[in-house]
């Protein structure tokens, strides 16, 4: 059983990742902005007050935790690369401080030329702000988080929804994981269960991966 702090569980991809830790066994923290719109989660998931871009309160929540997930959404481009910036503040020095398990963007994932699905010319204007905070994101874990113990997930690009749980899923590191027709595909709620697996066993330290049937 481990302590898992999910920053961000009010969300899609937060509220499935808190709900299948709580069913696995272990003691889940919904650090959320706003408690009050959280009555979904079940009663077994104590509800915080918790902002991962506030290294103060990384700081409150961390020395308890085995895992922090951050799983936050909305806001400006800068979102995740202030929330990279407090939780290194806060992890960096401190004893046995717990692991990172960051999911981010897909569109940071490389095409078969190795160039980032995000600097395609057909990249979708919509989605360039988040995809562009995202992309930061990785790059801070990847230059700055000496001390650290981090993993940054990826979902696929496009085909990523709320959908069936199966238990299943692929792995790869940099590029998507796809089908036998070039698909790349995940449920939110098997992402879940791949940031779950990732905590009860670290494949991924220090890197970014992603899933896909």
């Amino acid at each position: 059983m481990s302590d898992i702090v999910v920053f961000g569980a009010g969300g899609t991809a937060g509220s499935r990742i808190a709900v299948e830790a709580f069913n696995r066994g272990h003691r889940v923290v919904a650090a959320v902005r706003r408690p009050e719109a959280t009555s979904y989660l079940p009663a077994g998931i104590r509800v915080v007050t918790g902002d991962a871009t506030s290294e103060r309160s990384v700081r409150e929540l961390a020395p308890a935790a085995d895992a922090l997930v951050v799983a936050i959404g909305g806001g400006d481009h800068s979102l995740w690369s202030d929330a990279v910036r407090a939780l290194l503040g806060a992890l960096r020095d401190m004893p046995a401080a717990p692991r990172v398990i960051h999911v981010g963007g897909g569109a940071t994932l490389l095409t078969p030329a190795g160039t980032r699905l995000l600097d395609e010319p057909d990249f979708p204007a919509q989605y360039r702000d988040a995809a562009l905070g995202q992309a930061a994101a990785l790059d801070l874990y990847r230059s700055s988080a000496d001390g650290v113990s981090w993993t940054y997930l990826s979902p696929p690009p496009l085909e990523f929804h709320p959908g069936e749980r199966t238990g299943r899923y692929r792995t790869g590191t940099d590029h998507p994981v796809v089908d036998a027709e070039g698909r790349s595909v995940l449920s939110y709620e098997d992402l879940a269960v791949a940031v779950v697996d990732e905590i009860e066993r670290p494949r991924h330290q220090n890197m970014r991966f992603t899933a896909g049937y």
